[in-house]
Formats: structure tokens, C-alpha cells, sequence
């Protein structure tokens, strides 16, 4: 019965193309060695305070165990005022990649008041926002729809109508214009960040980028039957590669129609994070239903709101076209 499993997988890479095989897999320990700790001022001017691997180690606020990866924020301490801000990490990926496919198993993101996680990339060689920002994951305070989003240079726009089953926010993804909305895409599943998303046991994110197709971007709840085999298993198929036409429509998409790829984006990056306050969740803290104090006091005297203030991720796959 296995080795039918098995086969029927491997006729199903095969049916739609083997576009894309392994370039990475991080798993547990694997984000140790993989990824950078980065510890700069947050470029989105939240109050946190990004530590090093080593204190983030020392403090418990990145750990492994098994096949788990946790990053967290500090839960435990009233911030001074004089602090850059609460405890917290971010990382980023020390390889790059430009055509490629990422499939993120994660069980657990940050929720809460104040809180602004992200699970994103970047360009490894150019300056922001030169070669451009793809935002998989991103909400901010209480949340509970996704929004992904593109940031770039000049001239990339995107049509109001285009094949995804999310809500076109905005079609500019210039940061210049209306102070770096970007082009986003907001997910119609309620259940695809925040609180919902945590309590049904997270989900799948998967992420296509090339050069003829544009970026994609799906989501597929824990309890989802429609999740593809190469998403829920992607270790099976490490070595023969996959497709991805059987994949369905996503939820977000950003063809290359208006937006030349080559000329907006190279390779990427990964990036995790999670800030507090700042130009978003900062500036919509009074609206978000938080209470009536500040975003700032808000973070530096309640600590314990951020108890479900973490990343508990499964794995992190990354397969390049071929």
C-alpha cells in the first residue's frame, strides 16, 4: 500500500512538470545555521529591541525542540522608557533566491494588541527597495485576514480584476505613492492570521515567483483537505522535484503584465520578524479595539500581552526552478 502511496506521488510531480526542486530545507535547529539575528534599529520605527542569537538563546526568546522552531518576544519585563523597546528577534536567511517556490508549515504566528509579525524577503544585494519586498504574511493588533503585499521602485502596478480569490486593496506597489501602501491582497479566510489562525492549528503558506508567471501566493487552513501533496509532504519530493498547476487558484497573485520582473526583482532573502507599534500597528492602535492608552505604554507596561506574542514554525521549504 506504501509503495503505491508513493508511486501515485511521484505520478503526480511528474504529470505537471518537475519545475522545481530542493535548494534548502530548515527544520528545528536548521534556522540556527541558516539564518542571521539581526540586531539594527527597526526601519519600520517600532518599539523593540532585535537581539542577538546569542541573547535570544540566553533568554529563551529563540528555541528548538524536535522538529519546532520558536521565536518569540520578551513576555516577562516592563520596558524602560529609556529601552529602544520590548525584546524580540529578527532573522534573516543568509542564502538568497531569485525563481523559487516556499512552502512555510507553521502551527503558531504573533497575536495581540500591538504586535506587527511578518514573514517576508527582500533583495540580498540591492538597497530597499531596489529589487523589491514580497510580504507573505503580514497584519498587525487583532487581525484576522492576511494581507500580502508588494513593495518596489516605479513603475509596477497591478490590474483591479486578476485570477485570485482575495480582495485587491491596492494596485501601486511604488513605495513612493501614497506613503508605501505597496500592492496588496487581502485573504477572504478569516482564519488566515492571527487568533483564528492559531486556535485551528495554523496552516500551510506557499509563495511561486517567476520570471513569466509573476508572484503567487497560497493558503491552506490545518484542517484544509484541498492542500496539495508537494505542500503538506514536500520532503517526498526533495529529490524528484514538482509542479505546481494542480495547485489551484491563490489567493493572492501579482502577474507581470504591469510590472516587469526583471526589473523590479532579484533575488531574495528570507526574513521573519516581529515589531510592535511602529507606521502600522502603531498608527491604527486606537482603532484596533486595544484600550484607551498608547501603543507605546501599551508595549512597555503590559508584558503579559505578549504571551501569544511567537513563531512556532514546523519547516521552511525552498525549492529553485530548474
Amino acid at each position: 500500500m506504501f509503495s503505491f502511496f508513493l508511486a501515485a506521488l511521484f505520478v503526480s510531480a511528474q504529470a505537471h512538470s518537475a519545475h522545481f526542486k530542493l535548494a534548502d530545507k530548515f527544520i528545528g535547529s536548521d534556522f540556527f545555521s541558516g539564518f542571521d539575528w539581526k540586531t539594527f534599529d527597526d526601519p519600520t520605527h517600532g518599539r523593540v529591541n532585535y537581539v542577538d542569537q546569542q541573547t535570544a538563546l540566553a533568554t529563551n526568546l529563540s528555541y528548538a525542540h524536535n522538529t519546532k522552531f520558536f521565536m518569540r518576544a520578551d513576555a516577562h519585563t516592563v520596558v524602560s522608557d529609556d529601552a529602544r523597546g520590548r525584546d524580540s528577534v529578527r532573522i534573516e536567511s543568509f542564502s538568497a533566491y531569485d525563481q523559487s517556490v516556499f512552502i512555510l508549515d507553521v502551527e503558531h504566528m504573533p497575536a495581540g494588541c500591538a504586535t506587527w509579525p511578518a514573514f517576508w524577503s527582500l533583495s540580498q544585494s540591492s538597497p530597499w527597495p531596489q529589487g523589491g519586498e514580497i510580504d507573505i504574511i503580514e497584519g498587525v493588533n487583532l487581525n484576522t485576514n492576511n494581507l500580502v503585499s508588494l513593495h518596489t521602485i516605479a513603475n509596477c502596478t497591478m490590474p483591479e480584476e486578476r485570477k485570485q480569490s482575495g480582495q485587491t486593496q491596492s494596485t501601486n506597489c511604488d513605495t513612493n505613492f501614497n506613503f508605501n501602501q505597496g500592492c496588496g491582497t487581502s485573504l477572504t479566510q478569516s482564519n488566515s492570521y492571527g487568533s483564528p489562525f492559531n486556535s485551528n492549528g495554523g496552516g500551510w503558506y506557499a509563495m511561486r515567483r517567476t520570471q513569466d508567471t509573476g508572484i503567487q501566493v497560497w493558503f491552506w487552513p490545518r484542517n484544509s483537505w484541498r492542500v496539495p501533496l508537494q505542500v503538506r509532504y514536500p520532503y517526498i519530493f526533495e529529490h524528484i522535484g514538482f509542479g505546481t498547476d494542480n495547485w489551484g487558484e491563490p489567493d493572492a497573485s501579482f502577474p507581470v503584465k504591469q510590472c516587469d520582473y526583471s526589473t523590479h526583482f532579484d533575488s531574495h532573502k528570507i526574513v521573519f520578524d516581529l515589531t510592535f507599534c511602529g507606521d502600522w500597528a502603531g498608527n491604527v492602535f486606537a482603532s484596533a479595539g486595544c484600550g484607551t492608552s498608547t501603543c507605546v505604554d501599551f508595549v512597555d507596561n503590559n508584558p503579559d500581552k505578549f504571551k501569544e506574542a511567537y513563531w512556532e514554525i514546523n519547516s521552511l521549504y525552498v525549492f529553485k526552478r530548474v
